[in-house]
């Protein structure tokens, strides 16, 4: 592929931005392409070396705010039909409600899935503390004289430590994977408002 071809798919990707930003991040990647080729690259490999253009695009969209592709996309391209607007609000009754319902469910829906999380997190806290409690305990059986109960009790401490480091590599493994699958969503829904396939 040539600086011209990912240049164009480029744009073709970013349609439905603002158009000073598509200028922008253009102006930019031809730029990165100049500077590669004139440390040797060929047009190809310069261009190779950015990477695919899709994850560029994709790249490019989840850096830019969800409120800059809405604002753009909800800008009138031309004057607003007087019969539209007379639509929207005779059936106001029936798509707002809706509108509602479907943004009450999925944020129901990504409050519960934070809410597993934090309890993850919380038997985690609950594991640590109980290890704390355990080994104290065992101090004061040592010093005490109890030679079995103080045992028993590192046992169950030791136990109790296994269970917590386990616990944090679940409880930061199921963080993680909310994280990037909030963040999937969001580029995808950003790729459904600008009204485009992955290149």
């Amino acid at each position: 592929m040539n600086k011209q071809e990912f240049l164009n798919q480029l744009r073709l990707g970013l349609r439905g931005l603002p158009q000073e930003d598509i200028e922008e991040r253009i102006n930019f990647y031809s730029e990165m392409i100049d500077d590669r080729i004139e440390e040797g690259l060929s047009e190809a490999e310069a261009v190779k070396e950015i990477g695919p253009v899709g994850d560029v695009v994709s790249q490019i969209l989840s850096d830019t705010p969800l409120r800059k592709i809405v604002k753009e996309k909800i800008k009138p391209k031309s004057p607003i039909n007087p019969w539209i607007v007379v639509a929207l609000i005779l059936g106001s009754p029936l798509w707002f409600p809706l509108l509602i319902a479907v943004i009450a469910i999925v944020l129901s829906a990504y409050i519960v899935v934070w809410s597993v999380i934090i309890s993850f997190w919380a038997v985690f806290v609950t594991l640590v503390a109980s290890w704390l409690g355990v080994i104290v305990s065992a101090v004061y059986s040592l010093i005490s004289g109890r030679i079995l109960a103080a045992l028993a009790m590192i046992a169950i401490a030791l136990l109790s430590a296994g269970a917590a480091i386990i616990m944090f590599f679940v409880c930061l493994g199921a963080t993680r994977g909310v994280i990037w699958v909030t963040k999937k969503i969001v580029v995808g829904f950003k790729h459904m408002l600008i009204g485009k396939e992955t290149v």
